[in-house]
């Protein structure tokens, strides 16, 4: 490419970040009308700031520096600014000389604005343009005094090799990304998100907008619930009809406010929302929770624009509110209609309904909220944003999301593997049917997803996905109230035989295991049961088991090391009265005793399940005031077990590692790409000739081939290519013949001239001109018949396929899938799901996965590759077929610090 308007590749439009503080700035190429702020820049900078930029203290140099950085930018030359508001707050570029894949850099920040993060953001995103348009190096030369600069080069991340000459240091930088760079963008993309949360989590002054002085108006409920909640900062309403709303003074505006409140709560009509927005960014709000539904899109994308003019992070429109129960902030801005219990859950969700039901159901168990955001339409903040903050804000011990949509799964899946090691994550897979996904469509800003890639990312990021919100309360009860499970194995231990049958069966049917107990064991048991009693697994107690007889039995159970949970199934009979010591429930609550070594501090977690109680799910508590689960249901208990089994499982995996297979041309694979999408814009698919050379870019084993035009090259290509038996597969080629079948456009086994002309003939008579040639292969060697690929999904990004090549459907819907790039973890996931039959060279499908999440990864614009059938052997694995899809695609780096 030589044009210039087509070779220089970066964003044309300005997009927003934030800086270490939590501020907002625009980030955009440079243009001729910046020259006079980029002037002023420098005009305002320090002598010593001026030293360090230029090696000299001279305005003349800012001048020729303005000049130069604000002419449009060439193939080797690109200038980013940063503006805070509207002032230019920083200027970064880079200019290739004689080698186009090493540039030389430049930066400068406002002396105000240093130790900001500035710097560091705008090299963030000058590497990534850089990357775009083939830059591979940046050099720089900083004087030895300039820590500033030294400061921003060591904590970018990224490899800098110095060499030191007199006061000069001249640096290198290598800008290909690894996990030490993804690392260092992690630690600075969490600490400017939770900085930018502060205002709206922890708010020291709120205003109601739109607060009314008539009952069963939303903005009076928020100012209420907000006052009534005893939030301990500055609480203000807004009403220009009023001079007080619930006995609080009224303002006419919030320009009219003594002070500008960090946070304002926006209850107007959907009409008045972008204007009252932009006069809040003008008073100095820092952030925004919108509860105003029914904006159109137009409406929407003023009250977003102007979040990003002025600064301010916005929780909706259309969202229920938030809340934050720390005892010195107290805030209470939603529509609930009892006031959250404060504890140890935070809960972010779509859906407000569903928040409600979230708030209840924790805070009837006692577990309690953290904090609570109400996402509604989701245009700023976002699940990753409050996964961040629950991570850092040292009260949240559990994390609890609905979340119907995904703005940028995978910084949300590296986020979530990350606080995922620290608290259990949980979640309702909602939008699971067709129906279901409709309707989360119809009032989220981004697409619902298909079931199989949310569960993909689900399982990458160790989250616990249910399919009910009940279950998603068993379970978080579980989580919340007992250790992890060291595996599946349960013990039932009932005082009614068919109840603990009953137990037994739900366990079998969670996947998880009832094994017989060791005799010993057993012995032991019965020598503390009545008589009638058996110990086998479940366990029948009899009814009348006394509760100090069971807590023998609760404790060996626990201390035998033959299991790895007990599940108690108890019903009330005219036996069990606490007074003569036979109620078995207090066996529970005792066993639980700190003063019991062998009950918890250990890893075997106890439930109970009791078909009387009318609660779903309710907490037991000890003596000392620990809580014990018990269900009213088996099945619930079983199911919540089942998920503390998985993640405990989760965990005790090492984090995945980078697969990085040997032998890839990436360089090579992107020409050909290129030279593609050029000859075919729209794109499409490609032709047997360039599917192949692609493969072979990626060292992707395959069956030779020959591509032909007549019999006479057929015959002669069968001669060279024939199996071990003789045989071989001819497959008829053309632009329309993408996928064809043995009935349309395949004969196999064909053996001698004879047999290969008559099968080309009829391919030929058969197809007519949509047929411009065919491939002749070797038959394969029989083995495991598999299927391997990649998709892009529109919301995920590419996604690696795998299963059984006799599996019908579409990729995405009947196959196992993970989130590309591959770790070594998701290969070993991918090859033992229960999709396919275990492998017969596990090592070779591995590598030919790992290949193919290589090619996505470098390939945005792949947007299918469908290798089917994979004959897999033991002698290794090969590709029979293949077809691969490309579309014009810009590459977009989910890392890239930028707000959405």
């Amino acid at each position: 490419m030589t044009d210039t308007a087509t070779a220089v590749r970066t964003v044309s439009a300005a997009v927003c970040a934030l800086l270490a503080d939590g501020s907002t700035v625009r980030l955009r190429p440079a243009d001729p009308t910046d020259r006079e702020q980029v002037l002023r820049l420098y005009g305002e900078m320090s002598a010593d700031s001026l030293r360090n930029r230029f090696f000299m203290v001279s305005r003349r140099s800012g001048e020729r520096a303005a000049d130069r950085l604000c002419t449009p930018g060439g193939p080797g030359h690109r200038t980013l600014v940063a503006l805070h508001a509207d002032r230019l707050v920083g200027v970064a570029e880079y200019e290739t000389d004689d080698d186009p894949s090493t540039a030389e850099i430049a930066l400068a920040v406002a002396d105000d604005f240093h130790r900001r993060g500035v710097g560091t953001l705008l090299l963030e995103h000058l590497v990534h343009t850089a990357r775009e348009n083939g830059v591979t190096a940046f050099t720089v030369d900083v004087l030895a005094d300039n820590h500033p600069v030294h400061r921003i080069l060591a904590d970018l991340g990224l490899r800098v090799t110095r060499r030191y000459d007199g006061t000069t240091v001249h640096g290198v930088i290598s800008l290909e990304p690894d996990e030490q760079y993804r690392l260092a963008v992690d630690l600075r993309w969490r600490t400017a998100g939770t900085a930018s949360l502060r205002p709206l989590l922890r708010p020291r002054s709120v205003a109601v907008i739109g607060a009314g002085t008539k009952p069963g108006s939303v903005g009076r409920a928020l100012l209420h619930n907000l006052r009534e909640g005893h939030f301990r900062g500055l609480l203000h309403p807004v009403n220009p009809h009023a001079h007080a709303v619930l006995h609080l003074p009224a303002f006419a505006s919030v320009g009219d406010l003594p002070h500008p409140p960090d946070l304002a709560v926006l209850a107007v009509p959907a009409d008045a929302v972008p204007r009252v927005a932009e006069e809040c960014g003008r008073a100095g709000v820092k952030a925004l929770a919108v509860a105003s539904a029914g904006l159109d899109a137009v409406r929407t994308a003023e009250l977003t624009a102007a979040c990003r003019r002025w600064g301010m992070r916005m929780v909706g429109p259309h969202c229920l509110g938030i809340a934050n129960t720390a005892p010195d902030v107290s805030l209470n801005a939603t529509l609930a209609a009892d006031r959250p219990l404060p504890g140890t859950a935070g809960i972010a969700v779509h859906s407000g309904g569903v928040g409600i039901a979230l708030l209840d159901g924790l805070s009837r168990l006692g577990i309690g909220v953290s904090s609570f955001v109400s996402l509604g339409d989701e245009r700023d903040v976002s699940g990753n944003d409050l996964l961040q903050w629950w991570e850092c804000d040292g009260r949240t011990e559990l994390a609890l999301l609905h979340l119907e949509s995904f703005g940028n799964p995978r910084a949300f899946s590296r986020t979530a593997r990350r606080v995922t090691r620290r608290m259990p994550v949980l979640t309702v897979d909602a939008g699971r049917s067709t129906a279901g996904r409709r309707a989360a469509a119809s009032h989220t800003v981004a697409a619902a997803t298909p079931t199989m890639t949310r569960r993909a990312l689900f399982r990458q990021a160790g989250i616990t996905a249910t399919d009910t919100l009940g279950e998603l309360l068993d379970t978080a009860a579980l989580l919340h109230s007992q250790p992890l499970p060291g595996g599946p194995r349960v013990a039932v231990i009932s005082n009614a035989a068919g109840v603990g049958v009953l137990a037994a069966d739900a366990c079998a049917g969670a996947e998880l295991a009832v094994p017989e107990l060791p005799l010993g064991l057993t012995e032991e048991l019965l020598g503390q049961l009545p008589a009638g009693a058996t110990a086998g697994n479940p366990i029948d107690a009899t009814p009348a088991v006394t509760a100090q007889a069971l807590r023998r039995c609760l404790e060996r159970l626990a201390a035998s090391g033959a299991v790895d949970a007990i599940l108690v199934a108890l019903v009330p009979t005219a036996l069990t009265t606490a007074a003569a010591g036979t109620d078995p429930i207090a066996a529970l609550t005792s066993s639980l005793s700190p003063a019991n070594p062998t009950s918890p501090g250990g890893r075997c977690p106890i439930l109970a399940v009791r078909p009387d109680q009318p609660e779903r799910i309710r907490l037991l508590h000890t003596d000392d005031g620990r809580p014990v689960p018990s269900y009213g249901e088996a099945q619930s208990a079983a199911r919540a077990l089942r998920h503390a089994v998985a993640r405990a499982q989760w965990l005790a995996r090492p984090p995945g590692r980078p697969v990085e297979p040997v032998g890839v041309d990436s360089t090579g694979a992107r020409a050909l790409v290129a030279e593609f999408l050029a000859e075919a814009p729209a794109g499409g698919w490609l032709d047997a000739r360039r599917t192949v050379q692609l493969l072979d870019h990626y060292g992707i084993p395959r069956l030779p081939q020959a591509y032909v035009t007549t019999e006479e090259e057929a015959v002669d290509a069968a001669a060279r290519l024939a199996s071990r038996s003789g045989t071989v597969a001819l497959k008829a080629q053309g632009p329309d013949l993408v996928h064809t079948s043995q009935r349309d456009g395949v004969f196999l086994d064909l053996r001698g001239r004879h047999a290969l002309r008559t099968a080309f003939r009829e391919l030929t008579a058969r197809l007519g001109t949509a047929m411009t040639g065919a491939l002749v292969q070797p038959m394969a060697e029989r083995g495991t018949e598999l299927l391997a690929g990649v998709v892009q999904d529109e919301v995920f990004g590419a996604l690696v396929v795998f299963g059984s090549a006799d599996t019908p459907g579409a990729l995405l819907t009947d196959h196992v899938a993970r989130l590309a790039p591959l770790t070594d973890t998701d290969l070993h996931d991918l090859l033992t799901t229960p999709h396919c039959a275990p492998p017969a060279d596990p090592t070779s499908l591995k590598d030919l996965l790992a290949r193919l999440s290589q090619m996505a990864d470098d390939l945005p614009e792949l947007a299918e590759a469908r290798c089917a059938p994979v004959i897999a052997r033991p002698d290794g694995s090969t590709v029979v077929d293949a077809r691969i899809r490309l579309l014009p695609r810009r590459p977009t780096d989910p890392y890239l610090r930028r707000l959405p």
